[in-house]
């Protein structure tokens, strides 16, 4: 008992001491980074999300999981966005993001945009910062001012990827823990989750709650089985809307869905669990999913406040890293 208390303390010590790691390089942000040197950027970035998003509004959720995969993974420094390379293997083809993650067009467009104005002074890392706040703006959600001063990373790590990024297996002890590693509390983690309001997931991932988990709706359940067969391996990259209800709207309807079992992915269902029955390790999460629910405007402000945490977690300023001139390749 001494040795696993023990063992815990350590492990306790470590996370806090690399959360303040992060929050020591978080101080070098700014949201006032680049009046001088790029005054236009916030404009130039808003006018070209605003432009592809009129064009498909789904890219916008994909956009806000690629600085969440991003920054949960070495910390937000562009590290997502870089191809392969002889050097390393990156994170792009990572279990949890094989086949899923997308938008690097949206990316790359406004980074051509950028540079072309304001060369070598604008990283990836704080591009993919404001476009993931813009996406959410977009889709009616809430805003926020994003920190900026941010360098890129000049590697990835898949491992770190599969290692570090939450699956949609996940229990509710094993998402609390998850989150909490990188600082969050649980209320953070429930409201981050409501990203979930906008977005597809791919047969692959939701098969086993379709098939297996008894907290489903069953009229739901029966609608999603008919596009996603329990055969693995038959239609497993067919898509269905984490938010049943508005698929593209940034709203609260996410935990609307998951309080009447609607939750499409094992994860999503595990926040409301009618006081869980034992796969939260005695840990609930209803109340605030009721929160959530009944008050979007409790669930946006926490959400802003969690997104701008995310945003300091472990970037890379002064002379560390670099700016990157093309987001998917090192200088």
């Amino acid at each position: 008992m001494a040795s696993s208390s023990f063992g815990s303390s350590i492990v306790a010590l470590f996370i806090t001491f690399a959360v303040l790691i992060g929050s020591a390089s978080a101080v070098h942000l700014s949201i006032r980074y680049y009046n001088n040197s790029c005054p236009k950027l916030l404009s130039m970035v808003k006018d070209k999300v605003d432009s592809q998003l009129e064009k498909k509004e789904r890219i916008g959720a994909s956009l806000l999981r690629l600085f969440f995969h991003d920054c949960f993974v070495n910390g937000c420094d562009g590290s997502i966005l870089l191809d392969d390379s002889a050097n390393f293997t990156g994170e792009k083809n990572a279990i949890p993001n094989r086949n899923s993650v997308r938008g690097f067009h949206v990316i790359d467009a406004v980074k051509y945009a950028v540079e072309d104005v304001c060369p070598g002074i604008v990283s990836c890392a704080d591009i993919l910062a404001i476009v993931a706040r813009d996406s959410v703006v977009f889709l009616g959600g809430p805003s926020w001012r994003v920190k900026l001063g941010r360098r890129d990373s000049r590697a990835a790590s898949q491992a770190a990827a599969n290692e570090n990024l939450p699956s949609p297996t996940s229990n509710l002890t094993e998402l609390i823990s998850i989150f909490r590693k990188f600082g969050f509390t649980t209320r953070e983690m429930v409201a981050l989750s409501g990203a979930h309001t906008i977005g597809k997931a791919r047969c692959t991932n939701f098969r086993g709650r379709l098939y297996n988990d008894l907290d489903i709706d069953d009229v739901f359940a029966k609608e999603r089985r008919s596009k996603c067969p329990e055969l693995q391996g038959s239609g497993d990259d067919n898509l269905a809307p984490l938010d049943i209800q508005t698929t593209i709207a940034f709203d609260n309807s996410y935990y609307i869905n998951i309080f009447m079992k609607m939750g499409l992915l094992h994860s999503d269902q595990q926040l409301f669990q009618l006081q869980n029955n034992g796969t939260g390790g005695g840990v609930s999460t209803d109340s605030m999913v009721v929160e959530y629910m009944k008050s979007q405007s409790s669930f946006f402000s926490y959400f802003a406040k969690a997104m701008v945490k995310m945003g300091d977690l472990y970037p890379l300023t002064g002379s560390s890293g670099e700016i990157r001139k093309n987001c998917r390749v090192i200088n």
